[in-house]
């Protein structure tokens, strides 16, 4: 008989356990993709100009916009990262940039610049376009984003990546989902387990 009161608490601990992993998941619902603080200016930029050419939403980094300062490498390359991973609907792999971003669970906004946190606050999901002109001569504009402390800067519209993106960017999420089930499914065997 002493069994079942340890039975008893041993439930009530995975119950338990099993709403707080529940509600992580849905409060640690947002995140957004910045820069890696180690990454080379090199690898930033080159990770911006593929972002920025591939559908993320740079016109913020733009000397008008409001997200322009501090006009750094840094800076920018966390906005165009974040705008490509949320429009991208944070798929898995969309936050890598060949290792020179990272997730982040803190909201990086600042003052007036805010990084959406989801793909409708970033514009939606980017679909591919492509540029048609009955006259060759006529001049195409790029914008280009040159940060204060050098790089190239620029944007380069339909540049590959010369990365693999294999970023684990939802590893996180994956797991919770797959513990919530798995506690609960333990829940269960122990709630019918015969006594």
């Amino acid at each position: 008989m002493a069994a079942q009161p340890q039975n008893q608490v041993l439930l009530l601990l995975l119950v338990i356990s099993t709403i707080i992993s529940m509600v992580v998941v849905v409060v640690e619902g947002a995140s957004w993709c910045v820069a890696r603080s180690d990454a080379s200016n090199q690898a930033l930029q080159t990770a911006l100009d593929y972002a920025c050419g591939s559908g993320a939403d740079c016109t913020p980094l733009q000397s008008n916009g409001l997200c322009f300062l501090p006009n750094t490498i840094q800076a920018h390359a966390s906005y165009a990262f974040n705008s490509y991973f949320q429009r991208k609907a944070m798929a898995p792999g969309s936050c890598d940039f060949s290792a020179a971003a990272t997730i982040a669970q803190t909201d990086p906004s600042y003052g007036s610049c805010v990084y959406p946190s989801s793909v409708s606050t970033a514009g939606g999901t980017i679909t591919p376009t492509t540029q048609t002109s009955n006259n060759p001569t006529t001049p195409t504009t790029t914008t280009t984003t040159t940060p204060a402390n050098g790089g190239s800067g620029g944007l380069t519209p339909g540049l590959t990546p010369p990365f693999p993106d294999n970023s684990k960017a939802s590893l996180e999420y994956m797991i919770s989902s797959i513990l919530v089930p798995l506690s609960i499914l333990l829940v269960l065997t122990l709630i019918f387990q015969p006594m």
